[in-house]
């Protein structure tokens, strides 16, 4: 029997009054999964509403009180690891391992937003008067809201609603309607844990009905999305009107530049795995490799052995594989797309380039070669386990390629000369820039995108401000 979910509002699932239904299928084998009902703005407001009433209370908490509820919930998530993980396979088509490691870290970041309760603080300022005290307070915005993504659709709650619940606020969040399932279930825990009514919300449906509301809506303060560049731009008109904040998180083109000097099975294993992960399907994988000409034949093989080793499968069948499928159809059609534009261009596929099977939305890890600068595969998102690979002579000449693109999330630097590095780090111009490993953020940095892949960001210290807002206070005495 399928599963049918409700959206849960005000501490209450609720069943949607449209009877209309959106399916979730499994992206291994196209079976169904469960049905989510195709909210509309009337829901978004209902959930926002919700919102409204309950934050004043929430604010009213001390903020070591609101850190004891983040604990409770992280807490309850670890005691449901398996039937999280389970389910995040069986939707996004993640492996069994970088399933649980999404489950486990967003367990853990919950902790973590919880320990800044007695962490985050205003300031007090000198004047230029005498008898003057200027007090800098940080308060809550008030009623926030969050748009998620498929690719970590369970870790993305957390980054979203921990830092807002922290910092006094409530919020509302719309789940991608490709992987709803593990939402339901984070839901069914605040449930069961008795959080109050109204401080989190979950609305199912589409971005053009409820994302629009949750991003227009005049009650929301805040906005934050994590999705493509036209869902960005789509989020920032909609927030316009009432110059609602928005914070966002988008697309990325992420540069690997590795020099002569690098140790190449560092850099092999680094890049193999920041472009398999999720089957490639992650907006900070290295997208593009620019290798230096000392290396470039020994890097090619190096690379190319790697890439026959990664074994793909479903996940939910083996707990071996390195990759699952993709999340969908269009995702399968896009990828195989850019290939073929990119061999019509010139290029050279060196290995993969197809789809794998009959069932599911597998495809092969592809590498590249005989790629110019100006090509579509080296310009646009691939989000696929495809990766191009050019070479080039100077450290000057690599730097002006990777900063030659529309994106500027993440990037990354494989050599062993300190001076090399600080050149690189000094003019790349990026949100984030590893140097000899993954490409993987910690929750305590600060994750945020130049051009074209954002505004604002997420983690750490900073990451928490974007939740703040400030009022300044000027106070005289005699």
């Amino acid at each position: 029997m399928t599963t049918h979910h409700q959206h849960y509002i005000n501490g209450e699932f609720v069943a949607d009054h449209n009877d209309k239904w959106i399916e979730v299928i499994n992206p291994a084998t196209e079976a169904l999964l469960s049905r989510i009902p195709q909210g509309s703005a009337a829901d978004a407001q209902r959930a926002i509403l919700a919102a409204e009433a309950a934050q004043p209370q929430w604010e009213a908490l001390p903020a070591v009180a609101r850190g004891v509820w983040l604990h409770k919930i992280a807490t309850a998530i670890r005691a449901r690891e398996p039937q999280l993980t389970a389910t995040i396979v069986a939707e996004g088509g993640k492996t069994q391992g970088l399933a649980q490691t999404e489950v486990l870290f967003t367990a853990d970041y919950l902790d973590y937003m919880a320990e800044w309760a007695r962490r985050y603080e205003g300031e007090i300022i000198n004047s230029d008067r005498p008898n003057e005290n200027i007090f800098l307070f940080k308060k809550a915005i008030g009623v926030t809201t969050g748009i998620l993504p498929w690719n970590f659709p369970f870790f993305l709650i957390a980054r979203k609603a921990a830092p807002a619940l922290i910092t006094g606020n409530t919020i509302v969040i719309k789940p991608s309607e490709l992987t709803p399932n593990n939402a339901a279930i984070f839901a069914d825990i605040l449930h069961t844990l008795g959080l109050p009514a109204g401080v989190i919300n979950f609305v199912y449906g589409y971005g053009p009905e409820v994302g629009k509301e949750l991003a227009a809506n005049p009650k929301v303060g805040l906005v934050s999305l994590t999705g493509s560049v036209g869902a960005g731009v789509a989020t920032m008109q909609a927030a316009a009107k009432n110059v609602t904040k928005v914070s966002l998180e988008l697309g990325g083109k992420a540069p690997a530049i590795v020099m002569d000097d690098a140790d190449i099975d560092l850099a092999v294993r680094a890049i193999v795995s920041s472009r398999m992960i999720n089957s490639g399907q992650v907006c900070n994988c290295a997208e593009r490799v620019y290798v230096q000409d000392g290396i470039y034949d020994r890097f090619i093989a190096a690379l190319t052995a790697a890439f026959r080793q990664v074994k793909l499968g479903d996940p939910a069948q083996h707990s071996d594989i390195d990759m699952g499928p993709l999340i969908n159809a269009a995702a399968l059609q896009r990828v195989e797309q850019k290939v073929a534009n990119a061999v019509a261009a010139g290029a050279t596929v060196v290995l993969g380039g197809k789809r794998v099977g009959d069932q599911g939305f597998f495809f092969e890890p592809t590498l590249i070669t005989g790629v110019r600068q100006e090509m579509e595969i080296m310009q646009e998102e691939i989000f696929g386990p495809v990766l191009p690979v050019m070479r080039f002579k100077t450290l000057d000449e690599a730097i002006a390629l990777a900063n030659d693109c529309q994106y500027g999330l993440t990037s990354s630097l494989y050599t062993r000369d300190i001076n090399t590095t600080m050149k690189a780090l000094r003019q790349l111009k990026f949100g984030e820039t590893y140097v000899n490993r993954e490409n993987f953020e910690a929750m305590q940095g600060f994750h945020a995108g130049w051009r074209k892949s954002g505004v604002g960001g997420a983690d750490g210290k900073h990451g928490l401000e974007e939740f703040l807002q400030t009022h300044v206070a000027y106070l005289q005495f005699s």
